[in-house]
């Protein structure tokens, strides 16, 4: 299972430097995550100020 970011997101960019496959990128102003590349780490939402990467 993958992890999403909701609409809480405030682009800070802390998600993306932390994932370690690369499967989070800028999207249309919030950040998005690949399904098929996430490994359901969870090393997102340990880094996320708001919460925004929650499970699926």
């Amino acid at each position: 299972m993958a992890y999403l970011i909701s609409e809480d997101c405030i682009s800070c960019g802390a998600c993306e430097a932390e994932c370690p496959v690369s499967a989070i990128s800028e999207g249309d102003g919030k950040f998005v995550i690949d399904a098929a590349t996430c490994i359901d780490c969870g090393a997102c939402a340990g880094v996320c100020p708001v919460d925004a990467p929650q499970p699926e």
